[in-house]
């Protein structure tokens, strides 16, 4: 697909965003390939595609890349997560948090919300990659990704002399103060919940080897007090295999709701960060714009205030867009975190209910040994 045409934002999306489903993953060597499927507008039918994580980056970067579209760089982004490695380090899966467990469905899930976001989104879901790459068999990602007005390296060199430039909007002063506190409140509380599941899985692990290890104990033969033994064994080994069940299952039911959510609360805060940034840029911008105007020689002055008209015009449509998006986002994250709450105590409760059946048979079986 030509640069041109990928770039068009007139494109109406030929299926349900909300039926976007990453249904499963796929590992050949150190790739992974995930499996797409939407259901078609026209009712005909699903569209089934397969994309690794280089597709999922030239999604993004042609979201990025929507220079003409006014007010952009306003837009809070759905934050696609890091990259996947298969056998990672300590590092890679730190980073990962939450999306490195359960054999990738985290993740899945994660690319999944990604996804549905961007074709709920009124501004992005009209670039044609979006259609593109939800219903296109061939991989788009094999083509070379160009450089855009956010590239990380050039925005980090930036940040240490703008990022504390004072906003002349107190709306967006109170919104950075904010985020500056709720980025490190939100991912200090997803790494004590991470460091909670993983002990969860650690202590599952721990009773399934013990309750291996029980049968070690059975012995064959008549000897009433070894048969006597051996059935004991028998029936903690039993117990202990429950708790490893129940354990898991509270370990799951942690990762796939509050863990999650904290996961992606995190994410969008980092994202309305990099957005606060843009913005800050383009309010400097605008003042040197106004600057130069002041200080203009009569030959350059009608110039200089065009580019102040332009640049004024810029940043009002960008504020108009980011003031839309803060609100919207802070609605929706205190909506996704009461609803996960919700899914958590309901789960949780549920495991906990069954686990209590589950020891109370364990119970009666050993009194009706006594």
């Amino acid at each position: 697909m030509m640069q041109e045409e990928v770039n068009e934002a007139t494109s109406v999306l030929s299926i349900y965003g909300h039926t976007i489903k990453v249904t499963e993953v796929l590992q050949d060597g150190d790739t992974l390939t995930f499996i797409i499927v939407s259901q078609k507008l026209s009712g005909t039918g699903e569209y089934h595609v397969d994309r690794t994580y280089e597709d999922f980056e030239w999604l993004q970067q042609h979201l990025y890349a929507q220079e003409d579209v006014p007010g952009l760089q306003g837009v809070i982004f759905p934050p696609l997560p890091v990259r996947p490695q298969v056998n990672a380090s300590a590092k890679v899966m730190k980073q990962l948090g939450f999306l490195g467990l359960g054999e990738w469905q985290p993740y899945c899930k994660a690319l999944e919300t990604f996804l549905r976001q961007v074709a709920a989104h009124s501004i992005l879901r009209k670039n044609k990659a979006v259609e593109v790459f939800l219903t296109s068999t061939d991989p788009p990602g094999r083509q070379k990704l160009r450089r855009n007005i956010f590239n990380r390296l050039s925005q980090a060199v930036e940040g240490l002399r703008k990022e504390g430039h004072k906003d002349v909007d107190e709306f967006f002063h109170t919104e950075r103060d904010h985020n500056l506190v709720l980025t490190g409140h939100t991912r200090t509380a997803a790494e004590k919940f991470l460091d909670v599941v993983l002990t969860e899985q650690k202590i599952a692990v721990a009773c399934g080897h013990f309750a291996a290890a029980l049968h070690i104990c059975v012995e064959n033969g008549e000897d009433p007090e070894k048969k006597a033994f051996s059935r004991v064994c028998v029936k903690l080994s039993q117990v202990f295999d429950s708790i490893k069940k129940n354990m898991t299952s509270i370990a799951v039911n942690d990762m796939n709701t509050l863990g999650l959510a904290l996961d992606l609360g995190s994410r969008y805060l980092e994202a309305e960060k990099e957005m606060l940034f843009r913005r800050t840029c383009k309010l400097v911008e605008l003042e040197n714009a106004r600057k130069n105007a002041e200080r203009a020689k009569p030959v350059k002055k009608n110039a200089m205030e065009e580019v102040k008209k332009a640049a004024e015009g810029e940043f009002e449509q960008i504020c108009k867009v980011a003031k839309q998006e803060i609100v919207q986002l802070n609605q929706e994250r205190v909506e996704m975190l009461q609803k996960n709450l919700i899914q958590w105590c309901e789960q949780q409760l549920q495991t906990a209910k069954e686990g209590a059946d589950a020891y109370n048979q364990h119970l009666q079986a050993f009194i009706a040994m006594a």
